[in-house]
């Protein structure tokens, strides 16, 4: 093997180990990947079967504005991908994001296999980046499927039919097709906050289960703190406070002012995290 002056391999070069190509593939062949997207596309199809069970009672115990919804979701695609999303946006999407970017690191210190990754060698810096670029990746993919498969069972059981929903008027097919896209792209820009602490959690644990859960503990912590209305203004600096402003994207006319601020605060969480999670991974002692 040639040395070079710095004490390098020859032809050796940082920005070539542990190409992004070969951690996608390697995190698509692990059964939790394989689980996680195929839950992503089974789960539309769970709801539209069960819809195909409607007794047609009458509603009771306050069901009626969940009823409500229910009838909105089967009156045409659009309006099921939407019900679909609405179901799933609270709590499935932040697990499935916690899973993918809480795993990722945590994994492989407890299969001890994160020291022989430093020692091909690969740069921290670099295997970060490459981990947390491929977990973001799926993590997109997975809200793609949820929302693809949904419109194409919707629209293929309840036909192409204009957006419906209990905050604005009827959309037509195309405007209402662009809304949804634009709240899978605001929701995309808010669970950053889950992946950027899933990720946090995932270079200081060892124990994968522990970064994923600690990440969907303290998301559904902030859920409940800002429900407490005698916070006040406090609220608004919660990673939750603004997770349900993509409704606004719905409504007629389109208000957009707490999608910005919702946008910032959540980018501005995530970069946090990620900064931390980065300073301490290059300053880690790593023994497994």
């Amino acid at each position: 093997m040639v040395v070079t002056d710095a004490g390098e391999a020859r032809g050796y070069r940082p920005s070539a180990t542990m190409p992004f190509v070969a951690e996608f593939r390697r995190q698509a062949s692990r059964r939790r990947t394989q689980l996680a997207l195929g839950f992503m596309v089974l789960l539309p199809l769970i709801i539209l079967i069960a819809f195909q069970f409607d007794s047609g009672g009458d509603d009771d115990n306050g069901r009626n504005e969940f009823a409500s919804l229910v009838e909105l979701a089967t009156s045409g695609g659009l309006n099921f991908t939407l019900f679909s999303i609405f179901v799933s946006a609270s709590f499935l999407l932040v697990v499935v994001v916690a899973l993918f970017c809480g795993d990722t690191v945590a994994s492989e210190a407890s299969w001890g296999s994160l020291r022989y990754l430093l020692a091909i060698p690969v740069p921290r810096a670099r295997l970060l980046t490459v981990k947390l670029v491929v977990a973001l990746a799926y993590s997109g993919l997975a809200l793609i499927l949820l929302a693809g498969t949904a419109l194409l069972a919707g629209t293929l059981r309840y036909g192409w039919s204009p957006l419906r929903s209990t905050v604005a008027a009827e959309l037509e097919p195309t405007e209402g097709l662009l809304r949804l896209l634009a709240v899978l792209g605001y929701l995309a820009v808010v669970l950053l906050v889950v992946a950027g602490l899933a990720f946090l959690l995932s270079v200081i644990t060892d124990a994968a289960l522990g970064a994923v859960g600690g990440a969907v503990l303290l998301w559904i912590l902030s859920s409940i703190l800002d429900q407490i209305t005698a916070l006040g203004a406090l609220r608004d600096f919660l990673p939750t406070h603004f997770s349900t402003a993509w409704l606004g994207l719905l409504s007629t006319p389109v208000q957009t002012d707490d999608v910005v601020r919702g946008c910032i605060s959540a980018i501005s969480y995530a970069t946090l995290f990620w900064g931390l999670a980065f300073w301490r991974f290059t300053r880690k002692d790593i023994t497994s």
